[in-house]
């Protein structure tokens, strides 16, 4: 490391600081570390992956730069960032790389209309802990991954009883965000369904694309509303906030989503 921190070319701040204290890393990342002091973990979801899957690191790591990394340590965080309302959300205004979920933050998280309370709210509290808590004793019984585990859960002929009961909590936690929403007219209840459209004449032995989620009406009925109430807080935050006034981040943020249609046939960023 010292040799080629060293031969950076001086030719700005950064270059000379980290050839100075070649041993240290080169971005120290102190907003994060100011945003987490006082928490034992955080969330954490791959920048890419194909099921846009959380799950909870300790504080006092060294992070990659390719793991997106939340300053909360609630499972009521954990219950409202995993269930299929936010991962409709961030499936409609994320980008992908080939077939895999791009998750951006600005997009994705910072947009995403929360139920109210949701970092501490007790219902979410308790389906987080009790998915989040299976989940982890079924890796490690297992001794699977996060990837291989939900290629299982989304495996049609999958018909292990712990996956399933797996699904089963998956909808508890979708269950706790609808409601937390006031939306308990919703049904969770979810199939088995190809992610798009496949040329079965083709396609060959390759795996398909099977998801185990919402079918499309319910899918879109969920946007649909978290689109309506995305543009109701704008409003909201309109009048209570001058324009003048407002942080133009939030403003930008919020109002540019709520112009937005739920057309899924839109193309790939």
């Amino acid at each position: 490391m010292k040799p080629e921190r060293l031969a950076l070319p001086p030719k700005n701040n950064w270059n000379r600081s980290v050839a100075r204290r070649w041993w240290q890393f080169g971005a120290g990342r102190e907003e994060l570390h100011a945003a987490i002091i006082g928490l034992d973990q955080v969330l954490v979801v791959a920048r890419v992956g194909q099921y846009g899957s959380f799950a909870f690191l300790p504080t006092g790591t060294v992070y990659s730069e390719q793991l997106i990394t939340f300053p909360l340590a609630t499972n009521a965080a954990f219950c409202a960032l995993q269930s299929r309302p936010h991962d409709t959300w961030a499936r409609f205004f994320g980008s992908s790389m080939k077939d895999d979920l791009r998750y951006a933050p600005s997009d994705c998280f910072e947009t995403f209309p929360f139920p109210e309370d949701w970092e501490n709210h007790p219902s979410l509290e308790a389906a987080g802990k009790a998915y989040h808590e299976y989940r982890a004793a079924l890796m490690v019984r297992n001794d699977e991954g996060m990837t291989k585990t939900y290629n299982r859960f989304h495996n049609p002929y999958e018909k292990d009883p712990e996956i399933g009961k797996l699904r089963e909590l998956h909808g508890t936690v979708d269950r706790a965000v609808l409601d937390a929403h006031g939306w308990r007219d919703l049904s969770t209840d979810c199939e088995f369904l190809l992610d798009y459209e496949i040329d079965e004449a083709t396609w060959g032995t390759k795996k398909k694309p099977y998801r185990y989620r919402w079918p499309d009406e319910t899918r879109d009925e969920v946007l649909e509303r978290l689109l309506a109430l995305n543009a109701e807080r704008a409003e909201e935050e309109a009048r209570a906030l001058p324009q003048e006034s407002a942080p133009r981040k939030n403003r930008r943020r919020i109002l540019m989503v709520a112009e937005q249609q739920p057309l899924w046939d839109r193309p790939n960023d």
